[in-house]
């Protein structure tokens, strides 16, 4: 559905992608996983045209997402849904409010309609009788579930998330990844995660790409990569502080 063909990204000095290639397949779930600081967060920037490659493109389906102007790419936008790290709720609306922004900002529908839609995305993701609550009065848990029901409020194609159990315990992250399977599974939507939490990856990736240097330097099912011997990859999937990957 995606394809990602030598994506390159500098800022001054510093590369951060250096010629990325990467396939995302339609109705599956593709997770990104690399070290902080390795270009995760650029990357999804770039898939949903917050950023602008210096080299490279990439196609949703036949259409190059790069050569777009931005009101053709708002219009491609709409067919993404993001989750961000930490939710990026509005602190000054309610959840009702907080899902049904993007429905108010980019559809003709009134009050009642869009309430219908957000009581049911929010039904969806397993919040209940929360629409007049305010984000502060959430756990951590049901602020990403409240991210996770506003990012798939327009039905979109495809879901961006950005490090979506960050500050969540163990439970709570396997808790998400359950979220994570049974939207997708009901949804039938496109899937793409960036993450370090490797249990977490483990439980819902159809496919696994690491993201080093700027490239990727492995990508497969969760059995090949489990599989896999490049030292790199083993080093950051068994969380070892010696190997190949230095640690300043």
């Amino acid at each position: 559905m995606i394809k990602i063909i030598n994506l390159k990204k500098s800022f001054g000095a510093k590369k951060v992608l250096d010629g990325v290639n990467l396939e995302i397949e339609r109705g599956k779930i593709t997770v990104i996983i690399g070290r902080s600081g390795e270009g995760k967060s650029v990357l999804i920037k770039h898939i949903i045209g917050l950023l602008r490659p210096d080299e490279g493109s990439i196609f949703l389906e036949e259409q190059d997402l790069t050569l777009l102007k931005e009101r053709d790419f708002n219009e491609a936008r709409k067919r993404f849904g993001m989750l961000f790290q930490g939710a990026a709720l509005f602190d000054s609306m309610t959840v009702a409010e907080n899902v049904g922004f993007p429905l108010r900002e980019h559809t003709d529908m009134n009050d009642e309609d869009i309430l219908k839609v957000v009581t049911e995305k929010l039904n969806r993701v397993g919040l209940f009788d929360v629409e007049w609550m305010m984000p502060s009065e959430l756990s951590g848990g049901m602020r990403k579930r409240v991210g996770l029901a506003r990012a798939i409020v327009m039905d979109p194609e495809i879901v961006l998330f950005d490090e979506p159990t960050t500050g969540l315990d163990p439970i709570m992250s396997d808790s998400i990844a359950d979220l994570v399977l049974d939207t997708q599974k009901a949804l039938k939507t496109t899937y793409i995660l960036i993450t370090h939490d490797i249990p977490f990856t483990y439980k819902i990736a159809d496919k696994i790409a690491m993201l080093h240097e700027g490239k990727i330097i492995e990508q497969g099912t969760v059995d090949e990569m489990k599989a896999n011997q490049n030292p790199i990859l083993r080093q950051f999937l068994e969380g070892r502080a010696e190997g190949p990957i230095k640690v300043y």
